[in-house]
């Protein structure tokens, strides 16, 4: 809530102008300061500048709640918003029903583990027809390393759907109803989320995906505050998209391997990465998630994906409304299908630990 921004708390147009035009940007920026700072700061009077300060403290720290209260908000909300349905029954029934719209859902996992046949079918899932399942509006699809494969995804649906992909031109439309942008840089992704924000409503965009949030953090800052500091304010604009527009937001993220005694640290925190030496098919190599502690806490759902003893397994590992969870899984033709959708449910270490051991890809489709 720190980091929630000033100009969404309901604050007169006029004084949330004045706090952005001297760079007072988040409820933590103004909070850092005292009254009379700010008033200094703001050049306004007192009273607006305690009327300012009320109303951001009481939107930072709501008034306590009973858990019944909650339990009735939560399914209110819930009826509200919805769920884009994955089509993996047991990880649907775990999640209530899909991917939750309005809070961010992360997938983690090594490179060519599924994560981007995923997004894919995720993609199709959500531009389908209200009456074949799906959300029927549009996608926007942020590729970060050009994984995108529009043949790939043709292909997904005509195996998963092809009663609706083998009628004349649907192919087509469904394709059309993707919008895919490949940003390089953090600048160029941040006028993008401007874009986005526009066009949500506008364009009836019914899901975001950010394939890989990672790939453009780890590639332009070094290790060290300036990349947390970048990272908090995409991740704060992020959730804000999740929040108003309330559609589901997915973003895939890398890992890296787990060093030294970080075992004793939280075991998602990312600060660097380092390379094993060793053959990566004969040893099961420990990873963890990138991006560090802040970015871990700012994901409502996480779905690690890894692979142990030559099978996949995609695991809830971060939920509020499930225990951790694994399913085993392989990647087909028609995209990620479970092996059991009952799930084992997991313990102690293994929830944030991530196997990468004797990998090899059932298919070499383009853009895994």
């Amino acid at each position: 809530m720190a980091n929630k921004l000033i100009n969404q708390m309901g604050l007169t147009k006029s004084i949330a102008n004045i706090f952005t035009a001297r760079n007072v940007i988040t409820a933590k920026d103004a909070l850092s300061h005292t009254e009379f700072e700010l008033m200094q700061l703001l050049d306004v009077g007192m009273s607006e500048v305690t009327s300012a300060m009320a109303h951001i403290s009481e939107v930072v720290c709501p008034p306590c709640q009973t858990a019944l209260l909650l339990m009735e908000q939560r399914v209110r909300n819930e009826s509200l918003a919805g769920h884009l349905p994955t089509g993996l029954k047991g990880l649907d029934e775990a999640l209530c029903g899909g991917i939750p719209f309005g809070v961010l859902t992360e997938l983690v996992g090594p490179a060519g583990i599924g994560k981007t046949q995923f997004c894919l079918k995720l993609s199709l899932l959500a531009s389908l027809p209200a009456n074949c399942g799906g959300l029927d509006g549009r996608v926007i699809y942020i590729d970060v390393e050009s994984k995108f494969s529009s043949r790939r995804l043709i292909e997904i649906g005509i195996k998963s759907f092809p009663e609706i992909f083998h009628r004349k031109g649907m192919a087509q439309e469904m394709a059309g109803r993707i919008l895919v942008l490949h940003p390089t840089s953090l600048s160029e992704f941040a006028e993008s989320l401007y874009q986005i924000k526009v066009s949500l409503l506008q364009q009836q965009v019914k899901l975001l995906i950010i394939d890989s949030m990672a790939a453009l953090v780890l590639g332009e800052y070094d290790c060290g505050a300036s990349r947390q500091q970048a990272l908090g304010w995409h991740v704060s604009f992020i959730k804000s998209l999740a929040e108003f527009s309330r559609i589901p937001i997915v973003l895939t993220n890398q890992v890296r391997s787990q060093i030294g005694d970080e075992s004793l640290m939280y075991s998602f925190q990312a600060q660097g990465r380092c390379i094993k030496e060793d053959n990566p098919a004969t040893y099961d190599s420990r990873l963890v998630a990138a991006l560090g502690i802040n970015w871990a806490h700012a994901v409502t759902i996480r779905l690690v994906l890894e692979s142990k003893s030559g099978q996949r397994f995609i695991k809830l590992a971060k939920s509020p409304v499930s225990p951790p969870l694994a399913f085993p899984f392989n990647i087909t033709s028609s995209g990620m299908v479970l092996l059991d959708d009952d799930g084992i449910e997991m313990k102690g270490s293994e929830i944030n630990t991530i196997h990468c051991q004797g990998q090899n890809p059932l298919f070499n489709f383009e853009g895994v």
